[in-house]
């Protein structure tokens, strides 16, 4: 009897300290596995900076890039960024428009008033910055016309997003560059 005894508190040591370990893993591996992607999380809510952005550059149809660049909502969750803008048009109506990137690299599709559009997103080697290329098709009058542009997100510190976008326009390169302070 008092071998079993020995025997079932050995067990129950062993037991013991296997729990423990799995414990420890389950709650210790999350926060090295977030600590080594280390990719920054763009979510907040953003206001565009107009004096330290600058504007685009590039001739006609270059200056639309400030009306375009207005607040915007970011939630980063998992593999997912959705950019949410709230802005009047000309109408003087509220326009919502909901974007969302997957950030694996893989191929995004957002349908919006101008057309739909086809974005790949993703991470720099050292995860401090996002690129998001983006094709859209857009019918001009019965002509059917193909922009590609190429934004780049960086936080610049934990209150400052900069993003520059770089796009074909009709006489050349457009790139500007909007800097967004975090509310």
């Amino acid at each position: 009897m008092k071998k079993k005894i020995e025997k079932l508190q050995v067990n129950f040591s062993v037991f013991i300290r296997l729990v423990s370990i799995i414990l420890v893993m389950v709650l210790v591996t999350p926060v090295i596995t977030s600590a080594q992607t280390g990719k920054v999380n763009f979510s907040g809510t953003w206001t565009l900076n107009t004096e330290k952005s600058t504007q685009p550059q590039g001739g006609p149809g270059g200056g639309r890039g400030m009306r375009m660049g207005g607040n915007f909502v970011a939630t980063q969750e998992g593999n997912e960024l959705t950019v949410v803008r709230s802005r009047t048009d000309q109408s003087g109506q509220p326009v919502t428009t909901t974007l969302k990137y997957t950030l694996d690299g893989k191929e995004s599709i957002n349908t919006t008033p101008r057309g739909e559009s086809k974005s790949i997103a993703k991470w720099s080697s050292d995860g401090k910055s996002l690129t998001i290329e983006t094709s859209r098709t857009m019918d001009m009058n019965g002509d059917t016309r193909t922009m590609k542009s190429t934004e780049v997100w960086m936080l610049t510190d934990a209150k400052t997003l900069s993003v520059t976008t770089t796009r074909q326009g009709m006489n050349g390169e457009v790139k500007n560059n909007m800097v967004y302070d975090k509310k």
